[in-house]
């Protein structure tokens, strides 16, 4: 019986290994369509956090002023394309310690990396906060490959 046991044992790991050999991941590829490239390097994910209420918590930014803000600024700066999420955030302040939670937009846009488009993000958070009073808007950057 103890060699029944060790020869299904043994047969149980060699289809085990034989079916990891026949699933062994295959280096991706990333296809285009006949408008874009196949792939492209270069570009960044620029991500925009944007509490969209005082920092004490209140006067929060309703949908309709947001999109006035997106047709306005955001937009003609990346006619393109772009992602909006809704999310939520909390902080501390350093100063008092005290903890702020609040409603935020998560502005997702993918565009070659340059000079000019770091003007045109420059640009978009200082225009949140004079709309706003806020001090911040986060800005999260990292380099991808894109395919469209």
């Amino acid at each position: 019986m103890k060699h029944v046991g060790i020869l299904v044992a043994t047969m149980l790991l060699a289809s085990t290994s034989a079916g990891c050999a026949s699933t062994a991941p295959t280096t991706a590829s990333m296809h285009g369509d006949a408008s874009r490239p196949a792939q492209s390097s270069g570009w960044i994910r620029s991500e925009l956090y944007f509490a969209v209420g005082n920092e004490d918590g209140t006067g929060v930014i309703d949908d309709a002023r947001w999109r006035a803000f997106l047709d306005a600024e955001v937009t003609p700066r990346f006619p393109d394309g772009l992602t909006v999420l809704d999310g939520y955030g909390q902080w501390r302040f350093q100063q008092d310690g005290r903890l702020v939670r609040q409603r935020a937009k998560v502005l997702v846009v993918l565009h070659e990396d340059g000079g000019r488009r770091r003007e045109d993000i420059e640009a978009i958070r200082l225009a949140w906060k004079r709309m706003t009073g806020h001090e911040s808007v986060l800005w999260a950057r990292s380099a991808v490959e894109v395919s469209f």
